[in-house]
């Protein structure tokens, strides 16, 4: 096991643990704040499958991640400004290059796990990047609008080889009307990708969206690395 590696580039700031003497998976997990480390030991709690993870934090949560422009859901909250094109560019070309010139042996594949927005990030970027080979949405927000319609009407640029989808129990009753409808669009992508053959789970967890969210995305990095 190697010293945690960390770099920055362009302001992002990327984590990278796990082990240099194996051909393992690396998985990128985008962060809200800087939990990659507790996300990396939740992980080995969970007995995880060997795989090198590396965490990106600092980002501009609801312009890094968003696809497209959309309201914000709140008064004085911050809109959501879709630069979700220009950071996966940034993310395949320059960080993920990085990345996999600091891991000693080439990763066996590259899975992308997120939470939240970065969740909906994660199953965006599989319609748009070739890299990925798993995809974990944690609690994904997938009640992004105009987002049901996006997968409905375009085609992953590689079929993953399995995709993970999850949720708190409770979610689906926030007071707020467009995040109550998460429950549905994401038990309705669990059933387009269950009909178009992807290996794919959707896992009710106990508790709303900010209910232990480390441990729920160690759960999707060990069921993706498992498949």
């Amino acid at each position: 096991m190697r010293e945690k590696i960390e770099f920055e580039i362009e302001g992002k700031k990327i984590s990278i643990f796990g082990t240099e003497n194996a051909d393992f998976p690396l998985v990128i997990l985008n962060t809200y704040g800087d939990e990659g480390e507790e996300v990396w030991n939740e992980c080995h709690k969970l007995k995880c499958p060997p795989f090198s993870l590396a965490s990106i934090s600092n980002l501009d949560w609801n312009k890094d991640l968003s696809p497209w422009e959309s309201p914000a859901l709140y008064k004085k909250e911050e809109a959501f400004s879709g630069g979700a094109d220009a950071y996966l560019l940034l993310l395949t070309e320059k960080i993920i290059p990085a990345i996999c010139d600091s891991l000693v042996i080439k990763p066996s594949y590259v899975a992308l796990a997120g939470y939240s927005l970065a969740g909906l990030f994660s199953i965006y970027s599989a319609y748009n990047a070739e890299v990925f080979a798993r995809i974990a949405s944690v609690s994904g927000s997938l009640w992004f609008p105009d987002f049901e319609d996006y997968v409905k009407f375009h085609e992953f640029l590689k079929m993953p080889d399995c995709v993970y989808l999850s949720l708190g129990d409770t979610e689906l009753k926030a007071k707020n009307k467009v995040l109550s409808t998460v429950q549905d669009k994401t038990a309705s992508l669990f059933e387009l990708y269950k009909s178009k053959n992807i290996p794919v789970i959707f896992d009710l967890n106990k508790g709303n969206h900010f209910t232990e969210p480390a441990l729920r995305t160690a759960k999707g990095i060990k069921w993706i690395l498992e498949q």
